[in-house]
């Protein structure tokens, strides 16, 4: 039987959940090849180190460029992460005219353009299912199942770490800060837990969606994103009351020649189908054309999880490889300066119904002077409600307010300057609505 041989660029996590995949499996996947995948040979920092797989002897590297060099090897896995010497490692697999598998989305939400050409110009494929959501499919659903569908909206829970903390606040009715730490001490968050929690993560996994469904070449840092750190129990005990539930959202509409994206803590009505997803999993909704709503949905992490994501690309390169028919679907969905439509640009402001909580000194006068500043941005009050001092955020008297639609460029400036009012404690919080669901509140 003919063999695919396979290099593979680290073995953390995601490798060890790849290499015991290819091998448990390895019949299976013969069978459905029509060839066997040798690994040639498992690129690592430090040889010495005990690891939850057995490889035969010989195969264990700790030189990288040997793999990339060696004309035997005809598929390039990258799982080491991280920016440097990730790029430099998949740019000569690329020029050396090697299929390159990757789950790296740091990767591609800064170098989407630079990776999709140098991949097109030199006729091998780049894939990268295991970037977002895990071992849910999305990227092969959105490239092969929907390719004859116009996406008007992607709208998804893709950070295990922050649904899994809301989700135990929500049923525990216990403060994030407790929530935080027993998620690092489990291991569903990292001992620095900056990039999930600040939404870094999510906004990297979006970038590469919006580039995918509308045939863009944006990067990360050109969206707005918000995490979850100033979450309270009252904004999750507000949504509950009123029916709907917080999730850290990340989503990218069209509105006509735009594209609106944003990553940031949103009010999910309970009957939208990403209301209910709960812990670490993931999930992906998408509205189409033709097809109309649809959910993808599973475990978001780990190392068979996204293990499988990754050998179903090496299978999918492996294919090409026997059939001749590289670039058969291009890398980034879209042919390079195809012509057929023009593609959208990215909004420099998004709109949306907000919630916000101000915490407020108890004096006369406050919500007037706030609902003046809101005034002045252009922005209306739908409903406000004043709840008992809080037990979160200090000994202000919590005010909520639902906003009509504004841009989220007024609502964070009007924010800034109510938080620097002496009648208030400077936390107000924001979050975003999902439209779906009136909210009926009684105003004072």
């Amino acid at each position: 039987m003919e063999k695919i041989r396979v290099g593979i660029l680290g073995l953390g996590t995601v490798g060890c959940g790849t290499v015991k995949i290819l091998q448990d499996n390895a019949g299976l996947l013969s069978d459905r090849i029509g060839a066997s995948l040798e690994i040639v040979g498992v690129a690592v920092r430090d040889l010495s180190r005990r690891r939850p797989v057995a490889l035969p002897p010989g195969v264990l590297t700790s030189d990288a460029w040997e793999l990339i060099r060696d004309p035997r090897v005809q598929i390039i896995v990258e799982l080491i992460g991280g920016i440097e010497p990730a790029r430099e490692y998949v740019l000569q697999a690329l020029d050396n005219g090697k299929h390159v598998v990757t789950a790296n989305k740091a990767l591609l939400s800064q170098y989407w353009v630079e990776l999709v050409e140098r991949a097109e110009r030199n006729g091998v494929s780049l894939m990268y299912e295991g970037s977002i959501a895990g071992g849910v499919p999305l990227i092969r659903t959105i490239k092969h199942s929907l390719v004859a569908n116009r996406i008007h909206s992607v709208t998804g829970i893709i950070n295990g770490t922050c649904n899994y903390i809301l989700s135990r606040m929500f049923m525990e009715k216990r403060p994030f800060q407790e929530i935080l730490v027993e998620a690092q001490e489990g291991g569903f968050a990292e001992a620095d837990p900056a990039m999930d929690l600040d939404g870094i993560d999510a906004a990297q996994k979006l970038s590469i969606l919006v580039n995918l469904c509308f045939n863009m070449g944006i990067s990360y840092m050109d969206l707005p994103f918000q995490g979850i750190r100033d979450l309270t129990l009252l904004d999750l005990e507000m949504a509950e009351e009123f029916g709907f539930r917080v999730k850290l959202l990340a989503s990218a509409q069209r509105k006509g020649s735009t594209i609106e994206a944003w990553v940031h803590p949103t009010l999910v009505p309970v009957k939208h189908p990403l209301a209910s997803v709960e812990s670490v999993l993931n999930a992906v909704y998408i509205e189409d054309d033709n097809l109309g709503p649809s959910l993808l949905s599973g475990q978001g992490a780990g190392d068979l999880a996204t293990g499988s994501a990754v050998v179903a690309d090496i299978v999918s390169c492996a294919r090409d490889i026997l059939s001749g028919a590289v670039e058969r679907v291009p890398v980034g969905g879209s042919r390079l300066g195809a012509k057929g439509e023009e593609p959208p640009r990215l909004a420099l402001d998004t709109v949306s119904e907000f919630y916000v909580r101000v915490s407020a000194r108890d004096q006369p006068g406050v919500l007037s002077t706030i609902s003046g500043i809101l005034g002045e941005n252009g922005i209306s009050i739908s409903s406000v409600i004043q709840r008992g001092r809080e037990t979160e955020a200090g000994d202000g008297v919590p005010i909520v307010m639902i906003l009509h639609e504004a841009p989220s460029s007024k609502m964070t400036s009007a924010l800034a300057r109510i938080n620097a009012l002496e009648a208030t404690l400077g936390n107000g919080f924001l979050m975003r609505i999902l439209p779906g669901q009136e909210i009926r509140w009684q105003t004072p």
